[in-house]
């Protein structure tokens, strides 16, 4: 027992001996600084990388969440792209109808259905061998419609605020619902057809409205959507729509044709006088 209390006694007076030492507190807060620190590098370097794909959408580099506002502005930062993977892919099936164009350029945009051309409101794209594509956003914004159209095919619109549209029609359905925010190049369907422009075969119509006004989108692709979104209404030509039939309702002959012969100007192709000339040179065009 004796042997025993001498060594707890002398294992005391060695720990008494090291704390009298000067240095030995300076070391204890050292050490624990250390390894407070080194586990504070360790959560943030962790926690960073185990962040869900969805949570490093939502935030920065530094952390700071991003806001709706934020994502308005780098939105209209962003140039208007063609609605399909590779620009370089596309052929233009159809160009938008110009009331400021020739008379040659008019008439290949004209769209011929249920007897009676039609001008085009946008342009048809299509990709070499009409097979089917993908159809991407050309732009950042809110899908405000998806549905399917007898005439045109399923049609998506999607909203750029700001009075600025851009609308996808002959698709072969939808990826995306309404109240979607897509971001731009995400896909949004595949490229299909429609009865109101069966000569295209697989493409997608595109089109792209200011304050309900359509724009030729050929005038506007590389353009920043923060200027297109600045372009008024009545900058902007408006192609003649009074033949451009309903949505799933075709339009009646004798109102059409009847429209067509109450136009005069030279700019404008007459029908039904050049209707064979007319489609021969569309068959050419497409």
């Amino acid at each position: 027992m004796r042997e025993e209390e001498k060594k707890r006694t002398s294992q005391q007076s060695k720990v008494h001996k090291l704390f009298r030492k000067r240095w030995i507190f300076p070391a204890i807060y050292l050490a624990s600084a250390a390894i407070i620190l080194t586990a504070v590098l360790w959560f943030q370097a962790n926690g960073n990388s185990n962040l869900s794909e969805d949570a490093k959408d939502r935030y920065g580099q530094d952390g700071t969440a991003y806001t709706e506002d934020a994502m308005e502005v780098n939105a209209s930062l962003e140039n208007l792209k063609m609605p399909l993977v590779n620009d370089k892919d596309a052929v233009v099936k159809k160009p938008f109808y110009d009331d400021q164009a020739s008379k040659k350029q008019q008439e290949a945009a004209l769209v011929f259905y249920n007897n009676t051309y039609h001008p085009n409101t946008g342009i048809d794209l299509a990709v070499e061998g009409d097979k089917s594509f993908d159809v991407t956003a050309a732009a950042s914004g809110t899908v405000t419609k998806a549905e399917k159209d007898p005439l045109l095919g399923f049609v998506i619109e999607v909203d750029h605020k700001d009075g600025l549209v851009t609308q996808y029609q002959s698709l072969d359905g939808a990826t995306v619902e309404v109240g979607d925010v897509v971001k731009q190049g995400q896909v949004l369907a595949k490229a299909g057809k429609s009865l109101y422009n069966q000569e295209a075969n697989n493409h997608v119509h595109f089109e792209v409205r200011k304050d309900g006004v359509a724009m030729n989108p050929s005038d506007y692709f590389g353009k920043s959507v923060s200027s297109i979104k600045e372009v008024k209404a009545a900058e902007v030509t408006e192609p003649t729509t009074a033949d451009e039939p309903s949505k799933g309702e075709e339009p009646s002959k004798d109102k059409e044709e009847s429209k067509q012969e109450d136009k005069t100007g030279d700019e404008a192709p007459k029908a039904p006088e050049k209707k064979e000339q007319s489609a021969d040179e569309l068959k050419s065009n497409a």
